[in-house]
Order: C-alpha cells, then sequence, then structure tokens
C-alpha cells in the first residue's frame, strides 16, 4: 500500500524577508556595547588629526571617528544589520559634514551651549546619512532618526561637559558618559531592525 503521509510544509518566509529568532535582551546588550565606539573613534581622530579647531581638522576628524563609530556600530546592530560598508561610510561621511558646519557655526566654541549645537548638528547630520540606509529596511520611519539621533547627540554633549571631561581639548566626539546615554536611547535602531521584515539594504 502506498505511503499517503503528507510531509510537513516549511513555514513560509515571504521573499526578501531578513527573519531572526535572537531575543530582545541579546540584540540590546550587543548595541549598549557600542558606546565604546565614541570614546574609541575620539581618541583616535585627536592622536591622528588633532583638535576640532578648524574646518580641515574637523573634516578628516569627522571622517576617522565616523568610521570607528559606524565599524563598531555595524557589528552591534547583529545579524538584520545593514551592509556594513554602507553603514560605515554613511557614518563617517555623516561625522564629516556635520562636525564641520556645526564646530564652525559655534565658533569652535567649548562652552555648554556651544558643544550641544555642535553635537545636535553632528546627531543630524549622522541620522540624515544613516537614514539613508536605513529606508529600504524601515520606509517612512527612516525619517524619523535623523531628530532623533539630533537630540541624543546634544545630550550626549550636555552630559560629558557636566562630568567634568577636559572638552577644551576639543575632541570629535563626547566622553563615555555620554556615549553610554546615547546607546541607551537610540536602542530602538537594533530592535527595529531585528523585527522589520523588509529586504535587507
Amino acid at each position: 500500500m502506498p505511503d499517503l503521509t503528507v510531509p510537513p510544509v516549511p513555514a513560509v518566509i515571504p521573499v526578501g524577508t531578513t527573519p531572526t529568532t535572537e531575543r530582545p535582551v541579546r540584540t540590546v546588550a550587543r548595541w549598549l556595547v557600542t558606546f565604546t565606539g565614541f570614546p574609541l573613534g575620539g581618541l583616535a581622530a585627536h592622536v591622528v588629526v588633532g583638535p576640532v579647531d578648524g574646518p580641515g581638522r574637523a573634516l578628516a576628524g569627522g571622517l576617522l571617528a565616523g568610521a570607528i563609530l559606524g565599524a563598531v556600530q555595524a557589528w552591534g546592530l547583529g545579524p538584520a544589520r545593514p551592509r556594513p560598508a554602507r553603514w560605515i561610510v554613511a557614518t563617517a561621511i555623516g561625522l564629516a559634514a556635520g562636525l564641520t558646519a556645526g564646530a564652525a557655526a559655534v565658533g569652535y566654541g567649548v562652552g555648554l551651549a556651544d558643544l550641544t549645537t555642535m553635537g545636535a548638528v553632528c546627531g543630524l547630520a549622522v541620522g540624515a546619512a544613516q537614514s539613508l540606509v536605513l529606508r529600504d529596511r524601515l520606509g517612512r520611519w527612516s525619517a524619523a532618526w535623523p531628530p532623533a539621533l539630533a537630540a541624543a547627540w546634544a545630550l550626549g554633549w550636555a552630559i560629558t561637559t557636566a562630568a567634568g571631561v577636559v572638552v577644551d581639548e576639543r575632541f570629535t566626539t563626547f566622553g563615555s558618559s555620554g556615549a553610554v546615554t546615547v546607546a541607551l536611547l537610540t536602542t530602538v535602531l537594533p530592535l527595529a531592525l531585528t523585527h522589520t521584515t523588509r529586504s535587507p539594504s
């Protein structure tokens, strides 16, 4: 007698999705580690390029610090990450543009108002560049990323300044205290990417 058993049907996964079984706790924990990208990028730029005291150093320092931050974040986004090269390039270009414009706008000042303004400009520029990479994954929600990052980066500089970090050395990025805060505030990004069903960038 022929075997009439129906073989199990595999789960149907829509074309272009990036399913993941990663738990939210793991997703958030890995993203929180990305706070290290800020002090590492800032230190590297300070050693290689020098203090942000002119447009040339702001541009070069932003590129280097942004590339390091972007690489750390690309790792931190986990399996649902966009293409790492695109993310790194976008972060580097965004920070270079934002730091050049933001530092010049405040006359390379290091007061609290100066640094929070510069942070807002940098965050907006980085967010705008990264949102182009996120658009294929998050759709219209990617437009919320630039203003969210602007607010977070402004707060990052405010916290770093309040913590007593020697900001008059004109680093490209805020220190660890501000970086931890920014990482906490932006955990929505890896969580959103983990649950998206859009095709990867």
